[in-house]
């Protein structure tokens, strides 16, 4: 379910209306039912709309609380749990990207027609600074001794704690920062996550509705971007550190005291550990979960599955280091001797 304090939620809609809108058959199901949000499968409840992909679904689907849950024409689920109304459709994405479209239509540009600069209804506390040209949203609440500088664009109903620090340029929305966050100039936080439903006339965008959360001292560096969940949430642990131009997509969780050194990339749906610590230029797959202590060499390709924590790792994919290291040493000993005989 969406924070309605970031999104306006345009439901309900009667069941009949929804199918019409997003190419869904309702089956034998009451037409007159109102469906009033949408959610993900497990965290949906009676009235709300889900989705599942299909086999790979097939657990939480069997579990869900949804009322209403979008499925493939050819999925056959073993049961369905008792008061789940089942929708098929030809594309389970493009009918989900639809459906919140209709719930939420252009959520991301709700503010931009505002006139005024700090909108009536934000709440400052004592001794908070501005710089100049700083725009705050509707609904937001920024705590007491928190300085921002100049030109940050804070969004509507975001939430920033005591004692922070935003640079200049910074961009937050849909998030909830704790205290005593610094966040360096140009970071763009909270923007919306790459997800898109493919098809032969292209891509189409799934809103993201979802919230991004930074816990009590966390540090972005300069020129970072943090998505927002996609309908859940993208977590940033107590006093994890985050260097320059790191990007964190949707979904990510990560624990607490975590450090991440320049120009990483996090695919989305990532699950890190407490203490984990990575060098530059890390990339890591879409649902990987690294355990807590793991620390990753500078370049190191992280596949989705689970990297024990603990240890330390290497190389593409990531592997322990000492085995990484005998493989390079071995791999340059080869070239040597290769380049040796052609020399012969």
């Amino acid at each position: 379910m969406a924070d309605p304090r970031f999104y306006d939620n345009r439901g309900p809609f009667t069941l009949a209306e929804l199918c019409a809108r997003i190419g869904a058959e309702p089956g034998g199901a009451d037409t007159s039912a109102l469906v009033a949000d949408v959610a993900s499968l497990d965290g949906a409840g009676p009235g709300q709309l889900a989705f599942c992909a299909g086999k790979t679904h097939a657990k939480a689907f069997a579990q869900s609380g949804a009322g209403f849950c979008l499925i493939p024409k050819d999925f056959a689920p073993a049961s369905i749990p008792p008061g789940l109304i089942v929708l098929r459709c030809e594309s389970v994405p493009h009918a989900f990207a639809a459906a919140a479209n209709l719930f939420y239509p252009e959520t991301d540009f709700a503010d931009v027609e505002r006139a005024s600069a700090i909108d009536t209804s934000a709440k400052l506390g004592a001794g908070v600074k501005l710089g100049p040209g700083v725009v705050i949203g509707a609904g937001v609440e920024i705590g007491e001794g928190t300085r921002i500088g100049a030109n940050a664009v804070i969004g509507r109903g975001v939430a920033i704690g005591r004692n922070s620090r935003i640079g200049p340029n910074v961009t937050i929305s849909y998030c909830y920062a704790g205290d005593g966050v610094v966040i360096y100039s140009g970071a763009q936080l909270g923007q919306p996550g790459f997800g898109y439903a493919s098809g032969a006339r292209g891509h189409v965008q799934i809103p993201q509705l979802g919230r991004l959360i930074l816990q009590d001292r966390v540090e972005i560096g300069a020129g970072c971007t943090f998505d927002r969940g996609a309908l859940g949430d993208t977590v940033i642990g107590e006093g994890s550190k985050f260097d320059n131009m790191v990007h964190i997509g949707h979904n990510n969780h990560f624990g607490r005291h975590c450090l991440i050194a320049a120009q990483a990339g996090f695919a989305g749906s990532c699950e890190v550990g407490d203490f984990v610590a990575s060098g530059g230029q890390i990339g890591v797959a879409d649902h990987a979960h690294i355990g807590s202590g793991a620390r990753l060499a500078g370049r190191t390709g992280v596949m989705p599955g689970e990297l024990p924590g603990g240890k330390d790792y290497g190389g593409v994919p990531a592997r322990p280091i000492k085995e990484w290291a005998r493989e390079v040493a071995a791999l340059k000993n080869l070239a040597k001797r290769r380049g040796k005989k052609n020399d012969d």
